[in-house]
């Protein structure tokens, strides 16, 4: 089931800024009310987290050291006192040193 996030109202019916998620059939009808408190609610408009091929979730996959290497970069880490180590990739030198 799907997770809604509602947002409460004030007596007015304008947003207070707080919210809360509510776990929800599809085919159940919007919370008018805060199932706790009674205090009006509507359901919020937000953006969902769906991972496709642009999706910054994907992010850490895409910048593996592994996948780097298959793409045919080379990758250096900072590994302290200016000492730069080659983690991905073959060319270049496997150590750079600040003082070279």
């Amino acid at each position: 089931m799907p997770t809604y996030e509602y947002e409460i109202l004030d007596d007015a019916g304008e947003p207070t800024g707080e919210r809360f998620e509510w776990v929800q059939s599809m085919k159940d009808d919007a919370l008018t009310t805060h199932p706790e408190t009674g205090r009006p609610c509507r359901r919020a408009i937000v953006a969902t987290n769906i991972a496709g091929n642009w999706s910054p979730l994907k992010d850490k996959s895409r910048l593996s050291n592994k996948n780097l290497e298959k793409l045919g970069f080379t990758k250096y880490e900072k590994r302290g006192d200016g000492v730069m180590e080659r983690t991905a990739g073959k060319e270049g030198p496997r150590v750079l040193k600040a003082d070279d």
